[in-house]
């Protein structure tokens, strides 16, 4: 509760205080017919900010939201000009991003007791422009992140699926989550990169603009956790892509090692490898012309050379939950996703939307075999520019259901527990920027039959995602 109140503090003293000073960026030249047509999302890389790069992802993501509370990407850049030094060291080819990521959550209804609390992360990064700084097509990225705080779903007893405050997962520790380097080929066809990454940066990617975990960053981590890594953890991974106009097909290979999740600080780990998780995905985009709305379309899929518990069985072919038998071995996951967003109104710029009105539809599908969360489902809108007082507001609705692997329901029922089905989420918030350095996220949520369970009571929780930019 004291850091909440700290930052509560120094927000309020920042909006009493503050200069109000603009985000000082450099105007990046206008990409050619073929960039604009793949790069339909917003920048991997703070290179706008930063150096001046005009490369951006091409992972089918181009959502509005802004990228400063997007907790699982890097922050666009350093606001202000830091008395000249930002400027100077982006003309040398050198980006330096910081920000502060806070989320604040009540449960105003369900659990076992109410409560508040906050979480953050703080994140530092570096970026190395190859082109300004040796004439190569190529950038360099390294991203340092801290987490920190408390989690409202342990401390109050929610018992969910799906965690109301996304930022708190995987381990309260500083983190390497990024140290990767990305060179295109021929004249951008062929895009490759190789390092610590994870594989949502790339595939099945979404952004991080809401607090609820459902709909944030790339679905098939929310569902296959235990080998499919989200930010903040990273692993050896090389990626390639082949862009072919409004087309681009894209595939990897990622090291599957259960330690890379210790709570511990490391360049990467160079034993305990357990398989290869190898994604695949084919994406496409329409419209965007003339600056008019803009589409992007997904489908792609995974699979796990690792080896995995079957959910119901043991090695004997029986139930796990009647017996101490150990559970059948089987030899690989796998599963698949759809990502769908549409602009329907407004402005798109250089692949973006950047007003008016966006839709998505997020699905995934695991195998029975070993995912206990088999499916997930989130479908939303965002609305952006609503009042023209504020910079870059944009509200965000969205709803989910996240289901449990009916083999895993079985089990429980014959084991004579309370049996799982499916949790259904829905969130609503409001971000706006009342000082160019600070965004505002107030968020309500709603959970239905939390945990998968039909009598769980109604988890009601208002919440804040703030965002500080240094």
């Amino acid at each position: 509760m004291r850091p909440f109140l700290t930052l509560v503090f120094l927000l309020a003293v920042g909006l009493v205080s503050a200069p109000e000073e603009a985000l000082a960026q450099t105007t990046p030249a206008a990409p050619d017919a073929a960039a604009v047509a793949a790069n339909i999302g917003p920048p991997t890389l703070p290179a706008p900010a930063a150096t001046g790069r005009t490369r951006s992802r091409r992972n089918g993501d181009l959502s509005p939201a802004n990228e400063q509370g997007d907790t699982q990407r890097p922050p666009p850049g350093l606001a202000g000009d830091w008395f000249g030094l930002k400027p100077w060291l982006a003309n040398a080819g050198i980006g330096l991003t910081g920000r502060y990521g806070s989320e604040a959550a009540w449960n105003y209804s369900g659990g076992a007791r109410r409560d508040i609390v906050e979480t953050g992360q703080f994140d530092v990064g570096l970026l190395i422009d190859m082109q300004k700084l040796l004439g190569i097509d190529g950038a360099f990225q390294a991203t340092v992140t801290y987490r920190r705080g408390h989690d409202l779903d342990q401390r109050a007893g929610l018992q969910t699926l799906q965690q109301v405050q996304e930022v708190y997962g995987r381990g309260q520790t500083i983190r390497l989550t990024q140290f990767w380097y990305e060179q295109a080929l021929f004249d951008e066809h062929l895009d490759v990169k190789v390092g610590r990454t994870s594989p949502g940066e790339d595939f099945a990617a979404f952004s991080c603009s809401f607090q609820n975990l459902s709909f944030c960053g790339s679905q098939p981590g929310n569902v296959v956790g235990a080998y499919w890594y989200n930010w903040p953890v990273s692993q050896w991974g090389g990626r390639a892509r082949i862009n072919l106009g409004n087309l681009y097909v894209q595939t990897a290979a990622y090291e599957e090692n259960p330690r890379n999740l210790d709570k511990t600080f490391t360049i990467g780990h160079f034993g305990g490898a357990t398989g290869a998780l190898i994604p695949f995905e084919i994406g496409f985009v329409r419209g965007g012309q003339s600056g008019g709305p803009i589409g992007a379309y997904k489908i792609g899929g995974w699979f796990s050379s690792a080896n995995a518990p079957d959910v119901l069985r043991n090695v004997a072919g029986t139930p796990i939950l009647l017996s101490d038998l150990a559970p059948l071995e089987r030899t690989s996951g796998h599963g698949f996703w759809i990502n769908v967003q549409q602009q329907l109104t407004g402005r798109s710029e250089k692949g973006k939307a950047v007003s008016g009105l966006s839709v998505f539809l997020n699905v995934t599908q695991a195998d029975r075999h070993t995912s206990t969360i088999d499916s997930q489902i989130a479908a939303g809108l965002f609305e952006k520019g609503l009042f023209p007082w504020f910079t870059e507001d944009v509200l965000g609705l969205g709803f989910a259901r996240t289901h449990v692997n009916s083999r895993v329901a079985e089990g429980e029922r014959l084991a004579g527990q309370a049996v799982q089905g499916a949790e259904y989420e829905a969130e609503i918030y409001y971000g706006f920027h009342p000082r160019s350095w600070l965004e505002l996220r107030p968020n309500l949520q709603w959970v239905h039959h939390a945990g998968g369970y039909s009598d769980a009571r109604e988890v009601g929780v208002v919440g804040l995602k703030t965002a500080l930019t240094l």
